[in-house]
């Protein structure tokens, strides 16, 4: 006799899963946010996020990746300081916090393009990625725009520092993705 899962036992497990999953992929994106490097020039750090935020939507596909991300969002605004300096919800108010708001699109993006587009090829991968890379320099310098008072300042202070180091985390996200789909995703 086989059996079978009722619909609601189905959901039900489900629902765990990518809720469990998701809080996983937002305690690596508050991990990465630990190692932090300062450059003189700039307000924004150099962190490992921007690798966990696009691995989250390679790996999760948008709804997941976005969720993950939403998730490490939540965290930081109950207070609790995983974001790169420290300060919890006081992040929201800085010049990065456009970066840490676009947590979410640039996850989604990411996943969106990797879901239709990937095929499971490091090409696709990278290029989704760079999309989500793309989608986090629009939002946080917009922010940071507004904050130093214009976009050339923006620019420089925080996309061009960040070009080379962020078209690597993109391939590493790439190319580990794969890896991360079977695992995650059984």
């Amino acid at each position: 006799m086989i059996r079978t899962k009722s619909l609601p036992a189905y959901f039900s497990q489900t629902v765990w899963r990518q809720l469990a999953v998701a809080v996983v992929f937002a305690a690596i994106t508050a991990l990465t946010a630990r190692i932090t490097f300062y450059l003189p020039f700039t307000p924004v750090p150099i962190t490992l996020q921007t690798l966990a935020v696009v691995l989250s939507g390679l790996v999760l596909g948008s709804r997941g990746g976005a969720l993950a991300q939403m998730t490490y969002l939540g965290l930081i605004a109950t207070g609790l300081p995983v974001d790169a300096n420290g300060l919890g919800i006081a992040a929201f108010f800085g010049p990065t916090a456009g970066y840490l708001v676009a947590f979410v699109p640039a996850a989604f993006a990411t996943g969106w393009l990797a879901e239709r587009f990937s095929a499971r090829s490091w090409w696709g991968n990278f290029a989704a990625a760079l999309t989500g890379v793309v989608v986090l320099y629009v939002v946080g310098a917009s922010w940071l725009a507004v904050v130093l008072g214009s976009w050339q300042n923006a620019w420089l202070a925080g996309v061009v520092p960040f070009i080379l180091l962020d078209v690597v985390k993109a391939a590493i996200a790439a190319a580990t993705a794969e890896s991360g789909k079977f695992f995650f995703r059984r």
